[in-house]
């Protein structure tokens, strides 16, 4: 083989390996660029600890992952939480707690630090963020259990990456009516 024809061969073995390059790192590039989320390779059950919820309105403020698992956790004697991990993580509790008969909304929602700067309903039932939302179950909801006491709702998003004030909303207003068709209202 002659020098040309060597040096033509290195030019384009160059340009081959430059091109292979290139498109390895934009491909590495695009993976962590975030353009699209983890995959949500899970199923939500239609009940959450007893709770039956649309299982797309928990999807929609759950983060990605490969499975979803749940508990129940009594931390006092007026709190049912319930309590979602994606790949063995804490990333949701949706609450159920009694407190003192005549409290707001407003009041409550201090509680749960995700509220903050939170958005309250017209009706003043719900107030909500992109993370965490709070809301009062109907005037009708009492137990002889908790008497004096209403009951509400509270839905927390934890360090899942998950900002969404909508889904939030939906998710808290869906689970709150059916706290409220449950054994726990009556």
């Amino acid at each position: 083989m002659s020098a040309r024809g060597t040096l033509r061969r290195r030019r384009f073995t160059s340009r081959v390996v430059s091109l292979s390059a290139a498109v390895a790192l934009a491909a590495t590039l695009s993976a962590c660029s975030g353009d699209e989320p983890p995959k949500k390779a899970y199923t939500v059950p239609s009940s959450l600890c007893g709770i039956t919820v649309d299982p797309a309105l928990v999807k929609a403020v759950l983060p990605g992952g490969d499975s979803l698992t749940s508990a129940t956790q009594k931390p006092n004697g007026g709190t049912i939480r319930c309590n979602l991990y994606v790949d063995s993580k804490l990333v949701l509790s949706l609450a159920q707690a009694w407190w003192s008969e005549g409290k707001t909304t407003a009041a409550v929602a201090p509680a749960y630090p995700g509220t903050k700067e939170g958005t309250m309903s017209e009706d003043e039932r719900f107030i909500y963020s992109g993370k965490a939302g709070v809301g009062r179950t109907v005037p009708s909801c009492k137990v002889s259990r908790h008497p004096e006491q209403d009951l509400y709702i509270a839905v927390e998003t934890r360090e899942s990456g998950v900002d969404d004030p909508d889904a939030i909303e939906n998710l808290l207003i869906a689970y709150t009516k059916a706290v409220e068709g449950s054994a726990a209202c009556r």
